[in-house]
């Protein structure tokens, strides 16, 4: 190790990371657990923190802490990405995988999210971890409908009401995920913002109380991964397009990511917002987004 990665290590050691109290009165939010015995590491930064799972060698789930009432804009100039040296080079992506290629360096937690207060610098700096990137295909991470357009639409909400959130991102992990240059890509990525929400009292309407809400959600850029990898095109994939995004029940986004979420799922916004599926008989049915107007939250 490097003088610098050993000087580097030395700082991250003291990040308090994200605080599950951060949405108080509210429940405590924990960090995502995999319900499969997979083996994962939790990483602290600045008003973040990180699973990361060393043998896919990318993050299983992000949990970052947003305060809409303290955001800061920090100027992004000459962006520093860095091996997360308290991680084994073998157990995370660098830059060997993202050169000469179509594939975005895509920030699980986004710079802006955890940018607040008097440690919004350091904040910033922390999302330049390798260990929060994820190889997203260029028009899918930079996509203001999509991928970045959701993520935008969850920024100003908190920005406009002075709202505090909690976002937990991070790809989904299947067995079949395309291998390219030694990591397996990807195909999908997952998001789940969750805040607090007045509700009238039943007893006395005039009183209100805060209840915990969320939202998530599944986009998802097989075709596009496919191109740049040059795997065969799934017969299980529709034509839909190079990318799509659904709003879509936490508790799928549990089955599909083998994590849990704790009381995410409980709270969640979309059974009471959608009928439910005919079809399924249980939950709603995957409703696609494609403009935040069509977000429930």
């Amino acid at each position: 190790m490097s003088e610098t990665q050993t000087a580097q290590g030395l700082q991250l050691l003291g990040r308090a990371g994200f605080d599950p109290r951060f949405l108080a009165p509210g429940p405590l939010i924990p960090m995502p657990e995999p319900l499969d015995g997979a083996e994962v590491v939790v990483l602290p930064y600045t008003h973040f923190s990180i699973v990361q799972r060393p043998d896919r060698r990318l993050a299983a789930a992000t949990v970052v802490a947003v305060d809409g009432a303290s955001l800061v804009d920090v100027e992004r100039s000459g962006d520093q990405w860095f091996l997360d040296p308290r991680l084994g080079p073998d157990d995370q992506a660098g830059a060997e995988l993202y050169a000469r290629n179509d594939f975005d360096r895509g920030h699980l937690v986004r710079r802006r999210d955890p940018g607040w207060g008097a440690e919004a610098v350091r904040a910033n700096a922390d999302t330049f971890s390798y260990a929060n990137a994820a190889p997203q295909a260029s028009t899918f991470n930079q996509s203001l409908e999509l991928w970045l357009g959701l993520e935008d639409h969850v920024l100003a909400y908190a920005r406009q009401w002075d709202q505090r959130l909690v976002v937990v991102s991070g790809p989904v992990f299947a067995d079949d995920d395309p291998e390219y240059r030694g990591v397996r890509i990807p195909r999908r990525f997952y998001k789940i913002a969750a805040y607090l929400l007045p509700q009238p009292l039943d007893l006395d309407p005039s009183e209100e109380v805060s209840v915990l809400a969320s939202a998530g959600f599944v986009l998802d850029q097989t075709p596009l991964v496919e191109e740049i990898v040059g795997s065969p095109r799934s017969r299980e994939v529709p034509e839909l397009g190079g990318f799509r995004m659904f709003q879509v029940p936490v508790a799928d986004v549990t089955d599909l990511t083998r994590l849990d979420f704790g009381p995410l799922v409980a709270a969640d916004r979309m059974p009471g917002l959608v009928p439910v599926s005919s079809a399924e008989g249980e939950v709603p049915l995957w409703r696609p987004v494609g403009r935040p107007a069509d977000l429930l939250l």
